[in-house]
């Protein structure tokens, strides 16, 4: 493997994935290329739970979870950047004081948290559990019950072929059906056509008929599987007659306090009935008979997904090119563009924006591919049509963050200059941003006849001016492109950036 410029391997990397149930951690040491679990430690924290009716996350379950992040944060708080992945899931999606918490989390941890789509989550649970159990030439549905999603993956080998997340999970119908923990027939029928009302759009899709073996993950799979093997309703993982057995013991009691069961924890103990709920309902509208359950899971995934990024295989220039290709994006073209972009970088490599961030050039790359994707809608006002594409699709790889950068660098690549389209970007992007987006601008610009050669220009760059310098004669032969820089200055004057050019 070919490893990116000046970027060094570290020896141990970290991922965390803040679940709405549990907050869980994993690191490894990584020699060669291969990875050795070093911890694991996982907290219980109900994220969930603490979602009012406003989808404010109350300030206890803040306190609760930021004492967890604390403790996380001692480990791996001097780890190198590129060495910890950490993601938001369904409860840090949904909230909507989530940046405030958010900003409180980073700073326990000392790294920056990724709010991911139900989609991609999808994608690095696959991940976690391909990578756990190796490679076969079965087609495996991969399910994983969290706090408040459930995610259903098929897939062959380590490529997941279908996505999708559903908004319902073991905190979430835990609260709803069996508040305080009461039981009931009537209360468990609601939960089950409730589970069945949101998979039905996609059960034909994930029909037992369409793949060969059914795998779980996540930690209410692997405590029901524990609860029939204790209680020897099953010695092959979760099947469809455990599960009867386990809810006709449960439809015995009034309370889940009153639950006897083997193997049940009491941290898992008030949100059990929802991840039954959820499992009962899959197994008998997929038709499923048996799951085996697995122990990778997101955080696995996420390991496995930073090892690519660390190794130069990063999933989502992948995904960008393979987007870029859906939407017929002139791939010559963008390569110019990416030369151009190289060469301006080259000579900025000083500047702080460009030093102290080392996906620059990354996400100018992205950008220059991606670009153009909105003429496929229509030529006028593309570049907006191109950023919505961007801020909206599912992008494997990518999280919410990383759209919201890429879509505003494309969103402002030509006409007007406007800086508040970055003024709700995470530190330090909404200064950086803006400097990429010029150096994009001028790429572009100076690309406009799509089959000029780049002139050997030179640029510099101070706070907020730039300066351009062409050879002698060359803007006098090139008087388009004399007139687009002049446009050009008036539209970065407007947001108080100085062009000049000679």
């Amino acid at each position: 493997m070919i490893l990116p410029q000046q970027q060094k391997v570290p020896s141990s990397v970290a991922a965390i994935d803040l679940g709405s149930n549990s907050f869980h951690m994993i690191i490894c040491s990584l020699n060669d290329g291969k990875l050795q679990t070093l911890d694991k430690i996982k907290e219980m924290v109900r994220l969930a739970a603490g979602l009012d009716e406003d989808k404010n996350l109350d300030e206890m379950t803040q306190l609760r979870a930021l004492a967890c992040l604390e403790k996380f944060g001692q480990r791996i708080r001097n780890f190198p950047p590129n060495s910890v992945r950490i993601v938001g899931t369904n409860t840090l999606r949904t909230a909507k004081n989530a940046d405030i918490f958010i900003a409180k989390a980073e700073l326990a941890l000392g790294h920056p948290i990724d709010i991911i789509s139900g989609i991609e989550e999808a994608r690095l649970i696959y991940q976690g559990v391909a990578n756990s159990l190796g490679s076969n030439a079965n087609k495996r549905f991969v399910m994983d019950i969290g706090g408040g999603s459930t995610e259903y993956i098929i897939g062959m080998e380590d490529t997941p072929l279908s996505k999708e997340s559903l908004r319902m999970g073991c905190v979430t119908f835990s609260n709803q059906f069996f508040k305080d923990g009461n039981l009931s027939k009537k209360a468990f029928k609601k939960s089950v056509l409730t589970a069945g009302q949101r998979l039905e759009p996609f059960t034909q899709q994930f029909n037992q008929q369409n793949w060969d073996e059914a795998i779980g993950a996540s930690g209410s799979l692997k405590s029901i599987r524990n609860v029939l093997h204790a209680s020897g309703w099953s010695n092959n993982g979760i099947t469809r007659d455990g599960l009867e057995k386990l809810v006709d013991y449960m439809l015995q009691h009034d309370n889940v306090k009153q639950l006897d069961l083997p193997e049940l924890s009491e941290e898992r103990l008030p949100v059990f009935a929802g991840g039954v709920a959820i499992i009962y309902a899959t197994f008998k509208d997929l038709g499923i008979e048996q799951m085996t359950v697995s122990d990778g899971a997101v955080r696995e995934g996420l390991i496995h997904d930073l090892l690519g990024r660390i190794y130069n295989h990063d999933l989502r220039s992948e995904t960008s090119k393979t987007i870029a290709e859906h939407y017929r994006s002139n791939a010559l073209h963008a390569d110019k563009l990416k030369d151009t972009i190289d060469f301006i970088l080259q000579q900025l490599e000083d500047h702080p924006y460009i030093a102290d961030n080392p996906e620059s050039r990354q996400f100018l790359h992205w950008a220059a591919e991606l670009h153009e994707i909105g003429l496929s809608i229509a030529h006028s006002g593309y570049h907006k049509h191109s950023a919505y594409i961007i801020e909206n699709a599912d992008l494997a790889g990518f999280s919410r963050k990383d759209q919201n950068i890429l879509a505003s660098i494309i969103r402002s690549h030509r006409k007007k200059l406007s800086l508040s389209r970055f003024k709700n970007l995470p530190a330090p992007w909404q200064h950086q941003a803006p400097f990429l987006t010029i150096i994009l601008r001028i790429a572009v610009l100076l690309h406009r006849n799509r089959h000029s050669q780049r002139p050997d220009f030179t640029i510099r760059c101070a706070k907020k001016q730039i300066d351009l310098e062409f050879p002698a004669q060359w803007l006098a032969q090139a008087p388009l492109t004399h007139a687009d820089l002049q446009s050009e200055t008036k539209y970065l004057r407007s947001s108080r950036y100085l062009l000049e050019f000679k």
